[in-house]
């Protein structure tokens, strides 16, 4: 398999590798999700925290638990969201904190509003037209300048010059690097993702680097099988992270459900800076590699997680499913 997979083409590497070559302090990040509490890429956040970056511009259409530790790591300085919450596991304790002493300055956008302005990014537009936000706090008040109310410059009324109606302009948003979560990945960066897609397509194409975080790395043979399904390919990929559970404690429809117990235990310790600190110490500085966090989750609550009512989803693509060894020769070809 190694063999026949041209240099050119081999972009898997290691978690730390793509955090340490990728994300630096201050870029514009998105953490490329596809439900509020599920398919999102926190194993890269975790690194993001082991490797102390700072001053984070974070955009996303959603962000859950990532964010939540993003933003209790006083990694953030600036978030423009859709939306960001736990929904059954109570609001986001990190999040909270981080805004309300005023590290993290939390700017809102509807998830539409969200959606289109990474498809402006990725068509390279210089504003997107845009009629959802208007006439609310959402356009008049900006977070980074609450003192302008109402606001003119966040998002701006223009005219249709063929109707002459009264439009928004939404700026686009073309991030430094995404990390998007997808549920199986071959070594070259075709992705396929199952469950909700949310805006992962757009950002995809908007983001000048794109991080496939994958919980299974498959042969190149599934995408030639299904073409029609391969919604990220690999002309838009610069790496691919094998990272299985990558978005525990959160949810993989098809894989994994989420961790329930460990979900409220890590909202519940984010409600201060001792109880993320002890957090840390406990579930993110020993995580090194991808073996050490399923040795964290354990044999068996990933048994457990694994026997979900979705796991039928994943059944027509196991077969193309590489095993561990052989994703480690590839990646070891990928730096010789």
């Amino acid at each position: 398999m190694s063999a026949t997979l041209s240099k050119r083409k081999n972009k898997l590497i290691s978690l730390s590798d793509a955090v340490s070559r990728y994300v630096s302090d201050g870029i514009q990040y998105a953490p490329g999700s596809g439900l509020p509490v599920g398919a999102e890429s926190v194993a890269f956040g975790r690194e993001i925290i082991r490797q102390k970056r700072k001053h984070l511009h974070v955009v996303a259409n959603c962000s859950s638990q990532q964010l939540n530790l993003l933003c209790a790591a006083g990694a953030v300085d600036k978030a423009e969201l859709g939306f960001s919450g736990l929904e059954v596991y109570g609001f986001a304790n990190g999040l909270r904190r981080a805004v309300e002493s005023g590290k993290t300055i939390l700017e809102d956008y509807s998830n539409l509003s969200m959606t289109l302005r990474f498809l402006g990014g990725a068509l390279n537009w210089p504003f997107v037209p845009a009629t959802v936000n208007i006439g609310s706090d959402i356009q008049w008040y900006q977070a980074s300048a609450p003192e302008l109310y109402p606001s003119t410059t966040k998002i701006p009324e223009i005219t249709d010059p063929f109707s002459g109606r009264r439009l928004g302009a939404l700026s686009p948003l073309r991030p430094d690097v995404a990390a998007i979560h997808v549920t199986f990945a071959d070594p070259s960066g075709n992705a396929v993702m199952l469950g909700t897609e949310w805006s992962r397509f757009e950002l995809s194409r908007a983001a000048k680097k794109v991080i496939l975080v994958a919980d299974h790395i498959v042969s190149p043979a599934l995408a030639r099988q299904f073409p029609n399904l391969i919604r990220i390919p690999d002309l838009v990929v610069d790496a691919v992270v094998y990272a299985p559970f990558a978005a525990w404690p959160q949810s993989s429809p098809g894989l994994y459900d989420s961790d329930e117990t460990h979900m409220k235990l890590l909202n519940e310790a984010l409600k201060t800076e001792a109880g993320y600190l002890d957090y840390k110490q406990r579930f993110i500085d020993p995580v090194e590699t991808p073996e050490d966090l399923l040795h964290l989750i354990g044999e068996e609550k990933i048994e457990t997680l694994t026997r979900g009512p979705t796991s039928f989803l994943a059944d027509p693509f196991r077969k193309w499913i590489l095993s561990p060894a052989a994703v480690s020769e590839i990646k070891g070809d990928n730096h010789e």
